[in-house]
């Protein structure tokens, strides 16, 4: 392991500036250590493909970024690294998680397959690439070459970015001091934590109802407070499940689908508001648990304080719009007869529970008992 200061210092000394990205694990020492750096600048992006537009855009500026992901966001982020960066010949230094390593200790199963491919892909964008150093006498060398490959072939470099490679770094202030994090959107407060939340939805859950969990907290913890097979706890595919919640709710309009999204997910992919907006399914039910921050990566906010995100899904075209901080309201909400596409934002207060299980049945088998559930046929 190598403390955070080595890399970043160093970082520093060859003029690396500004960081940006979207957090992971594997990145909380980096990040925690940016973020308390009062001399260097984080952005905190919604999306991996925006945070290497936004260190491109630095690098036109005359400083040089860099940008922080997971190997999985690789594939938001490979539509400015081929069509921005690469014709226009802006280097960037990336600093890829490598989920799912082909020689490391066995993963979560929505980064096997990324694992596997991480390398080629970097190697088919014609970026270099190299094992982040996990020894501080190295990071200097490491460095140099990036900086020479960046300087001379005006490409992005990538560092490879191994579980437990980096000591580490806890947040030095509370998130107040850092961000001016709202507790309340509008006059609503954030007083309840989400197990309320999501006790309350499935108390009022009807028969013939099919939940889609986000990944991260939220599918993790609605499996704690009871495992239904009408549920599907998504894994990976961030900011995906109000587009999964849509397909399927075309698909079986005889069913109401509810969608459990989060704030950090929903900021991400936002652009889906549009679509579901414009297809105004009646039978969906959309959730935003908020608590503006990405809480299973460590606690980094996300952009929702400043953003009046029911105002955006009215714009979209969501035809009802409720935010509340009361868990009541939502099951009474469930509970109406009315039907009609709905976009509701509860203020959520952060904070998990002791020990948070994963659930123990694996996605594929999740996905063969929701649609053996709902009988959709193949459920192989």
């Amino acid at each position: 392991m190598i403390p955070a200061t080595a890399f970043v210092e160093a970082a520093r000394g060859r003029g690396f500036g500004l960081y940006t990205g979207v957090p992971c694990s594997f990145l909380k020492p980096l990040i925690n250590f940016v973020i308390d750096d009062p001399g260097l600048r984080y952005v905190a992006a919604t999306n991996e493909g925006d945070a290497v537009a936004i260190a491109a855009g630095a690098e036109l500026g005359g400083l040089h970024s860099v940008v922080m992901l997971q190997n999985s966001g690789l594939g938001n982020a490979v539509s400015p690294l081929s069509s921005l960066n690469w014709p226009f010949r802006l280097p960037v230094l990336l600093v890829v998680t490598l989920r799912g390593d082909p020689d490391g200790s066995p993963d979560e199963p929505q980064h096997q397959l990324m694992g596997q491919i991480t390398a080629p892909l970097l190697e088919m964008l014609d970026i270099t690439w190299e094992i982040f150093p996990d020894d501080v006498q190295h990071v200097g060398d490491c460095l140099d070459r990036a900086h020479k490959s960046m300087k001379e072939r005006r490409r992005p470099h990538a560092l490879l970015l191994r579980k437990g490679t980096v000591q580490p770094v806890e947040l030095g202030r509370p998130a107040e001091d850092r961000w001016p994090v709202a507790t309340t959107a509008g006059p609503v407060a954030a007083t309840h934590p989400r197990r309320a939340f999501l006790q309350s939805i499935q108390s009022a859950l009807r028969p013939t109802d099919l939940v889609i969990a986000t990944t991260g907290y939220t599918g993790r913890e609605l499996y704690a407070c009871d495992d239904l097979p009408c549920q599907l706890y998504m894994v990976g595919s961030m900011g995906c499940a109000s587009s999964l919640g849509l397909g399927l709710a075309l698909a079986r309009p005889d069913r109401r689908v509810i969608v459990l999204d989060g704030d950090g997910a929903l900021l991400m992919r936002m652009g889906a508001l549009a679509t579901i907006g414009r297809c105004r399914p009646d039978n969906l039910f959309h959730v935003l648990l908020d608590n503006q921050i990405h809480e299973s990566t460590g606690g980094q906010v996300t952009g929702s304080a400043s953003a009046d995100l029911c105002a955006v899904a009215a714009a979209c075209g969501y035809p009802r719009v409720v935010c509340t901080g009361d868990p009541g309201t939502i099951s009474a909400l469930l509970a109406a007869p009315e039907e009609g596409l709905r976009f509701v934002r509860a203020m959520v207060q952060p904070g998990i529970p002791a020990d948070l299980p994963r659930p123990e049945i694996r996605p594929e088998d999740v996905a063969e008992r929701f649609m053996s559930h709902l009988g959709s046929g193949d459920a192989r």
